[in-house]
Order: C-alpha cells, then structure tokens, then sequence
C-alpha cells in the first residue's frame, strides 16, 4: 500500500521573517517543518488530517510513531492513540494515548514508560504531563537505573517533576526500595538525570569507630554556582555529641581553594570544645604575582586520633599554616613567606615533648634566577633571608626551646654541559655565602658569624646499547656508567644553629647531589667520587622490563661535618636496586641499602605485584630499617614489616579486598583492612572493616557499610579513599575494567 507523506510548517514558523541565531536546537524547532506519513490521511490538508495505520510525525528532534493519529495543523497539534512511541531530544517514551503541541511542547501521555538518553534511567507511571520542552511530571512514577522490568532499586513516588533542561528529577512523597523493601523515604527526594551537580540532600553516612562509636550523618550539597559549592555535614557520634561539618569549594579563572570546618561543642568525653580546620588557595594576581595560603588547626593534641574520619589525619602531626605571595619575571622570581607550625605534641613520662617542633619562619623571602646555554654556559642564583622563630605555644612553658636568629645566604652556580649522542660531561662550580645573627643565646656564645664556601663538582656518564632477549623476547639492553665527583673544603660549623637542617635520605638520587644535608645549616665537606652503573631492557613499545643498578660513594677524605658523633669510613654503603615490569602482569620494585663494614643490610625494601587481569592484584611488600629515624618511631633497634595486600574476585559477583601489615619485631599486626564487595547489574555493597596506628599505644578501629545505587546515590560510609591507599593497584569494581599495561 502506498505511504502518504505531507509537510507542513507551524503558523509561529512563518512568521519568522529573519532567520534564528545560532541557538540550542530546542529553541531553533519552531522554524522546523513538521513531516507526516501514514498508510492513510483523510480530512482537510489545510486545517485537520485524520491519519491510520503506521503513523509517523517527526519535526526536529522529536519522532512519534502510533496506531492512530489526529494532527490539527494550525495548532500545530498531535493527538496520538495505540501504541504510541515517541523519541523526544533522544528520551523514549511509550504508551497508550499522546496529545502534545509540537510548537510549546505541552502535552500529556497515559499509561507511559520512559527513558531518558543521557543516562539510561527509566521508569512507568499513570500519567506523564509534559510542561514544556525541558519540564515534565510523572503521575504516580518510578525511577530506575537497572535494566528490566524488576529492577532491584527503584525510586516510586505520588507525583515525580522531572527537569532534563539541568538533567534532575525530583520525587514527591518518593520511597527507596531495594529488593522490594523500602530501605529509604523522604517528602522530597532528588535524584540525578546526568552526571551534573545538583543541589540536595546527600546520602547519608553511617559507620562505626573505636573512638566515637555509632557515627550517622546527612550532608546538604549547595550547587551555588557552576565554580562554586558548600557541604554541610551534621555528624551524629553517639558517644561525644554532634559534630557540625562544612566543606566550600570555588574555582575560578586564575583562583582556586577548598576550606574545610569541623565543630563539637563539649565533647561527651573530654568536657571540651573540639574543632579543626583545613583551608587552601591559590590565585594569579596578575603583572606577574600570585599568592597562596595553607591554613591547618586542631583544637587539641589528640583531635586526629579520636575523629578517624576527620580533616586531619592520624598519623598527621605537624599542622602548617603558611602565607605566601610570589612573583616572577624577565629578571627571575621572588616568593615571600610566612610559615608557623602547629605540633601535636605526645609527652614522655617527665612532660618533655616527644616531637621536635619546627621552627617558624616570619618572614622569608627567596630569590631565584638562571639562565641555560649563554655561551653553552647555565647559570643560576638562589639567595634567601629567613626570620626563624620557635614559639612555645604547643609545650609547656618549662620546657626550654633553642634561639632564634636570622639567615641570609646567596648560592651562585655556573656549569658548562657538554652532550653527546652517548655521553655527558658536566663541569660545574658554586659558592655558598652565608651569615648569621642570633638572638637569645647562651652568654658568651658568638651571635653574628658566617661562612663562604666554594663547591666544585664533576658529572658524567655514558650510554651503552646492545640487542638482547629477555624471557625470550627481544629487548634492548643498555649499560650506563655514571661518575660524579665532589670537592668542597671543610669548614668547622658544629656552633652554627640547626634551623632547618637534617641528614638527607641515603639513596640513588641523593648520592649524585653535592651536600648530602637537606636544608642549609650544613655545608658537607667533600672529597669524594661516586660511582654507579644501570642497565635497563627496554622492548621495542618503550616499555622497561628489567631496571638493574648499582652505586656507591668513594671518600678520598673522610667528610667531618655531621651531626652526631658518628665516624664515616672510606666508602659509603653500598646501593642496590632492581625494578620493572617483568611480565605483562608480574612487577616488581626492590632498593637495598648495605653496609660493607658492618657486613648487614641497612635498609632494604622488596615489593612484588601480580596483576593478571582488572580488579585482580596482589601485593606483598617486606621492609627492613636500620637507620637512626625508623628506629626512633618503632621504639625498637630495627624496623621489620611484612605488608600483604590484595583485590580478587572470590566469585561472579563476590570480591575480596585486604591488607595486613605486620611488625615482625612487635610479633602483631600494625595495620589491617578486610572489606568483601558484591557487584550487581547495577548497585554495588560493599562491607569493610580498617585498623589504623595512632600517636597513641592503642590502634584506631573503623567499619564502613556503602550501598552503591548506580546513576543515584551511594548510601553509607565511604571507604574508597582506604582501599585505595592500602591496596595498590585497587581498582573500582563498580567502574569499566582498566587495561592492564603490559
């Protein structure tokens, strides 16, 4: 049979005389022609048509296809019946009768069934009334992200407005049911259409601490601006009160900051008021300036410990607060900054700190400038004056602190780089000048003195390549020879202040550097030569399969500055590493740290991961430590930790996640975490259980129960962020699978 096709353009089309601007498709639909087919069309083609058996009206982005249709053409109407289906702005819609005005988009449908594009969420009601062209309301709706006509959640409510103009629907009277049991209801209920922020309540938050117990809270999200928004938390501890939380975030062109409050009035437990805050921003201030802060506060010394999902973290001690204004151009930058630091103190049995308090820096202002190849010469200039203050405000006042003084030091150096295809050679040459002026000294000590320092040094090495198999793929394997020498002589500095100065981490990096202090107190005299070789296989892809190294440091005079009383031999320890991505799914990172004199290791860090597919990871980590630091925080003569991790799937829909870090030395678990994941079609559960370390003897416990509603909302605590951090390589079972890299 023939198909009888028309076209006809609405009155409101006609009358545009000029044509529409560049706008939303939605707005350029009324200029749209409105096409007509139907086995048959009776009536009059100037006012109604009467339209059977396979019809089907399209204008625009809109396509309705029904049994039986009445189009009013005038009004630019449609009156459809059985079996009616309509795509509109790429939302599927069906039912049993259809009136819609094609030019305001009012209208309604009965008996409906939707889905909106945009995010595959669909449900049925009683009635749909469309409003306009983004406005609608479910009569009697449900709402769904999961396949089928049994979902396992779904959102019913009386009466369900929907907004796809901001992609958000809103329940009236809605009620949550998970597996057909109401888990959740509210008067007013929003849900999301996309993945756009949206104003409401969020999800609320319970778990459970050792330190606070029952934890339930229900967080309030402000979308004020498309740059900006604010999360207030009211956090119920069953056993200290109501802690009051707020987070407010903003982002704009050239600025950026998030601050973050948290407030318990008269702690059930400690008869005090509790609070913290984090505050950060940054911003361009233009014409070459720019400034930042860094804010941290706590109440009290224990505030980490006792709220383990607070702003602050446990094992966080140290609280800066710093303020700093830059600026850089043709002629270098300048970065000009205040710094105080708040200390968690932990006492010992007599009331003297456990912890060495940082000094304040009030101010200190830094200059930097260089310049590479002039004359295939680099150079560069650090200068830097700092006011270092100790403020007693964290220890008691009977607990005497060291001085205070200023700094000045200028550190100009020149090199002269010399690249070849396989080798380099670089000369280079730096003088530290520096100057002191004290106060609050012992009597008779010297309050003004200073120290000028040349520093020569020498760095070169050579690239070797060969072809090779390893495992029996082709490889190609280099040898690369590093020497690097240091000379700088020895100047007495044992009166000089330590304002900033520690012993540098022993390791690769550090062992081709001219000092080996950190900060500036300490200018290490030198003679010596260091001297490494690495060799890496590297397939065709650019992948490194295999990274083998090993170095070590030659004293042709042994250096006598330090800071203890310890005698260098004639050779540093001896450095070991190997790493690389053995396989495409076995890795492994290994560093050793081994004293010849002493004939035993030092320090040594073996980690292995097995990563045969996604969500499938195991890690096992073993680390021993000598050094003067880790024994000091393990309270014991060595450091040994076996540390075991995994993600694995135990079934089709079960997955197992864990972590147990073990002090061999202790002979007990220093950290744990045991979780279980069960991943529907389209909601996830998750169960898990943590145990972190604390300042304190006794160990911080936590249990975390999310329900993940995929497309809606995640019901529960949060423990994304520890199976994250305790398991390496961890990856969200409820996300598409990564690809393994191979």
């Amino acid at each position: 049979m023939p198909v009888a096709t028309a076209i006809f353009v609405s009155p409101a089309a006609m009358a545009q005389v000029q044509p529409p601007a560049a706008r939303p498709p939605r707005v350029d639909e009324s200029n749209l022609p409105t096409t007509v087919e139907a086995d048959q069309m009776t009536g009059r083609p100037d006012r109604v048509l009467n339209l059977d058996n396979n019809v089907e009206l399209t204008r625009g982005q809109t396509e309705i296809k029904a049994d039986k249709a009445t189009y009013r053409i005038v009004e630019n109407e449609v009156e459809a019946h059985g079996c009616v289906r309509m795509n509109r702005y790429g939302d599927q819609y069906t039912g049993n009768d259809l009136q819609l005005n094609m030019d305001s988009g009012q209208g309604f449908l009965t008996q409906p069934t939707y889905k909106f594009g945009i995010n595959g969420g669909h449900g049925d009601a009683e009635r749909y009334n469309f409003e306009d062209e983004d406005h609608a309301k479910a009569i009697a709706g449900t709402y769904t992200t999961c396949a089928g006509t049994k979902p396992d959640w779904y959102i019913k409510s009386s009466t369900m407005d929907i907004d796809t103009g901001i992609s958000e629907g809103i329940a009236h009277g809605g009620v949550l049911y998970f597996k057909s049991v109401p888990i959740l209801a509210s008067p007013i209920m929003s849900f999301p259409l996309s993945g756009d922020r949206q104003s409401g309540f969020l999800p609320p938050t319970i778990g459970t601490t050792s330190t606070g117990g029952f934890e339930f809270s229900v967080p309030y999200y402000f979308n004020i601006a498309p740059n900006r928004d604010l999360t207030l938390t009211p956090n119920v501890i069953t056993r200290r009160g109501v802690q009051l939380g707020a987070e407010g975030r903003y982002l704009g062109e050239g600025y950026s900051g998030v601050t973050r409050l948290e407030y318990l009035p008269d702690d059930a437990i400690t008869k005090t008021n509790r609070y913290a805050i984090a505050s950060t921003h940054t911003q361009v201030l233009g014409g070459g300036f720019g400034m930042s802060w860094n804010v941290n506060y706590a109440s009290d010394n224990q505030y980490p410990d006792d709220f383990a999902r607070s702003i602050t973290q446990s094992a966080q001690r140290l609280l800066n607060r710093e303020l700093d204004l830059t600026y850089a151009g043709n002629f270098g930058s300048v970065t000009a900054l205040a710094s105080r630091y708040q200390v968690l103190q932990d006492f010992d049995a007599n009331g003297n700190p456990l912890i060495a308090r940082p000094y304040d820096r009030l101010p200190q202002v830094t200059y930097n400038v260089g310049r590479q190849d002039v004359g295939g010469f680099d150079w560069m200039v650090n200068a830097q004056y700092t006011r270092f203050k100790n403020s007693a405000y964290d220890v008691p006042t009977s607990v005497q602190l060291p001085g205070e003084g200023d700094r000045i030091y200028i550190n100009p150096q020149i090199s002269y780089p010399i690249i070849g295809a396989s080798y380099f050679v670089t000369p280079k040459l730096q003088l530290d000048a520096t100057s002191y002026s004290l106060t609050d000294v012992v009597p008779g000590s010297a309050k003004s003195f200073s120290r000028v320092l040349p520093t020569f040094s020498l760095d070169g090495g050579l690239t070797f390549e060969r072809d090779a198999k390893l495992f029996g793929n082709a490889v190609t394997q280099t040898l690369e020879p590093r020497l690097f020498y240091v000379r700088t002589p020895y100047k007495d500095q044992n009166n000089y202040p330590l304002f900033d100065t520690g012993v540098s981490d022993f390791n690769f990096a550090q062992i081709f550097t001219e000092n080996s202090f950190s900060g500036h107190d300490r200018i290490s005299d030198a003679n010596q030569l260091t001297t490494a070789v690495t060799s890496r296989f590297i397939e065709e892809s650019g992948i490194e399969r295999l990274r083998l190294a090993i170095g070590q440091r030659f004293y042709f005079t042994p250096p006598l500055v330090s800071l203890d009383s310890s005698i260098v031999n004639s050779r540093s320890d001896l450095l070991l590493a190997a790493g690389g991505q053995l396989t495409r799914t076995v890795g492994i990172d290994s560093n050793i740290q081994y004293s010849q004199s002493n004939s035993q290791l030092v320090r040594a860090d073996y980690n292995i991961r097995w990563q045969p597919a996604p969500k499938e990871v195991i890690n096992l980590a073993y680390r021993l430590d000598r050094t003067p630091t880790a024994v000091v925080l393990n309270n014991n003569e060595i450091l040994k930790q076996v540390d075991l991790s995994a993600q694995w799937p135990i079934s089709k829909r079960w997955y197992g996640v864990g972590r147990v870090n073990y002090s061999l030395e202790d002979r007990k678990v220093a950290e744990g975490l045991v979780g279980l994941e069960y991943k529907a079609d389209c909601w996830v559960f998750r169960v898990v259980a943590q145990r972190t370390p604390t300042s304190t003897a006794q160990a911080s416990s936590a249990l975390f129960f999310q329900l993940e509603l995929n497309g809606l909302t995640k019901l529960g605590s949060n423990p994304m962020q520890a199976l994250r951090s305790s398991v390496p390589g961890y990856q969200n079972v409820n996300q598409p699978d990564n690809i393994i890299n191979n």
